[in-house]
């Protein structure tokens, strides 16, 4: 077995890349939405779209319907979902991630799942460009090297 990580393939110039943000949470989707769009310029993104849902819920069937339409080599799916003192934060954070993971499943096209999960505000606000990072970034850059992998295989 090699040693060698090998490095990964970050051109998106022959990419089409869709993406789907959540409205629940907009001061922290919308900073993920930025993250994204800088990363897919970064990256030299041939080709993206944005379209808005509602909620994290939603984001599984509005990514499968863009996998499934053959226009886009990949789908990044953005969200934050913050806990609260019911039970709803984990069907929420948990169907959004296993519908985003047969999304990409069931149509081959890798559906990257953005969604921010914690326990406080100030969390989502850390991993949405504060110290943490930007989770929208991190999330583009993995679908156009899944995207390109896949295209490898």
């Amino acid at each position: 077995m090699s040693r060698d990580t090998p490095k990964p393939n970050l051109d998106g110039s022959a990419l089409r890349i869709a993406v789907v943000v959540a409205r629940f949470n907009e001061d922290i989707t919308s900073r993920l939405l930025v993250g994204a769009l800088k990363a897919a310029e970064r990256h030299a993104v041939k080709e993206h779209t944005v379209n808005w849902v509602p909620g994290a819920f939603e984001l599984p069937v509005v990514a499968q319907k863009l996998a499934k339409s053959g226009r886009f080599d990949a789908v990044v799916c953005l969200g934050c979902v913050v806990r609260h003192e019911t039970d709803h934060y984990r069907y929420i954070a948990g169907e959004s991630a296993s519908g985003i993971q047969r999304a990409s499943l069931d149509t081959g096209v890798p559906c990257i799942f953005g969604v921010i999960t914690c326990d406080t505000k100030e969390q989502a606000l850390e991993r949405s460009g504060g110290e943490q990072g930007n989770k929208g970034e991190d999330a583009m850059r993995t679908a156009i090297e899944t995207a390109n992998l896949l295209r490898s295989l």
